[in-house]
């Protein structure tokens, strides 16, 4: 009788450890997923963002070329705005890129599910 027993606790451990390895494989892939979107979002959003960029740029230095009446020092004038705005971004980049996808990540993969 203690043979059967220890045979279905057995086949009852393998049942759960069974179960509770595909659970984790679906919660990595459903965590997965919502972090390839969310990097392909951040993607496209990046493409459109650099598109209207060069444009308004183009813009700005079409109307500094009028204003100035020299292309070159438009163009300068331009990039002087561009430097200045990389700069500024490089020196917040831990408030404007870091922290916030470092949250994110942590979020996703640390925070339980609400049917745990």
């Amino acid at each position: 009788m203690n043979e059967i027993d220890y045979k279905k606790l057995l086949t009852e451990a393998r049942k759960f450890f069974t179960l509770e390895w595909n659970y984790t494989k679906l919660t990595a892939v459903e965590k997965l997923a919502v972090l390839l979107s969310a990097i392909a979002f951040v993607a496209v959003v990046f493409i459109i963002v650099t598109f209207v960029v060069y444009h308004l740029f183009a813009a700005l230095v079409a109307v500094l070329t009028t204003a100035l009446d020299s292309a070159w020092g438009a163009n300068l004038i331009a990039a002087g705005v561009l430097i200045v705005l990389l700069l500024v971004v490089f020196a917040f980049k831990k408030q404007l890129i870091v922290d916030p996808v470092a949250r994110f990540v942590s979020k996703l993969f640390l925070t339980p599910d609400d049917n745990e």
